[in-house]
């Protein structure tokens, strides 16, 4: 995530199962208007003082992280009090008198989150479901990172991955090398949105050259 320092004019970011536990590299993306983090390890909805600073956020989807806590309702009318421009949350559009119901019921962050613990009071859920997230069956993680990817290629207007051609992973492979290669091809696809024509005539060369390489190491093994 800490590549987003570098994507000041980003608008829209998918990063659902990955580990991710610090949103402080978005406070610089202040064109971001939509922020998928489904599943990850967020731990403290003291980390939304990093998103009260981008005026587009529009969508943001939360859940299933540790932060969401035991309590529904507390934990969405605090997201809207601190996120009072949400128009949808967790997939559910916002309504008028959620929002007003968010400044009696909600708790208004202003700073940011201590990373020693957890202050919401909120440490007993915290540690269940964070060590749920680190045993999510490998099914599911390769077909989450699919439809990330594939929803990412479809913004750049190029054809999705068939289920059957995405890159397999031996046993050997640990999650985290699985999470590091889908994390660098995901990265790869955002930063092509930031590139000019010049930029993306130089990727497309680099490619080319890479492929006639891995190819031509094929046919020498064969």
């Amino acid at each position: 995530i800490s590549i987003c320092r570098d994507l000041p004019n980003i608008e829209v970011i998918t990063f659902s199962v990955n580990g991710i536990s610090d949103l402080e590299p978005l406070n610089q993306c202040q064109n971001l208007s939509e922020l998928y983090l489904r599943k990850n390890n967020i731990t403290s909805l003291d980390e939304l003082f990093y998103l009260k600073t981008l005026p587009r956020l529009r969508v943001l989807w939360l859940a299933e992280n540790p932060c969401c806590g035991p309590d529904p309702h507390r934990y969405r009318m605090t997201v809207l009090r601190n996120l009072p421009s949400l128009q949808k949350l967790d997939n559910q559009a916002v309504t008028e008198e959620e929002l007003s119901q968010a400044l009696v019921d909600g708790v208004e962050i202003t700073a940011p989150p201590s990373r020693r613990n957890v202050e919401n009071g909120w440490s007993e859920s915290t540690e269940s479901s964070a060590a749920g997230s680190t045993t999510e069956p490998e099914s599911e993680l390769l077909n989450c990172s699919l439809e990330e990817t594939n929803n990412t290629r479809k913004e750049l207007d190029m054809k999705s991955v068939p289920r059957g051609k995405y890159p397999s992973f031996s046993p050997q492979e640990t999650d985290c090398n699985r999470r590091t290669r889908n994390n660098v091809l995901n990265a790869i696809l955002l930063l092509m949105k930031e590139l000019d024509a010049e930029g993306l005539e130089i990727i497309q060369q680099t490619v080319a050259r890479r492929l006639q390489a891995f190819q031509k190491k094929e046919l020498q093994e064969e």
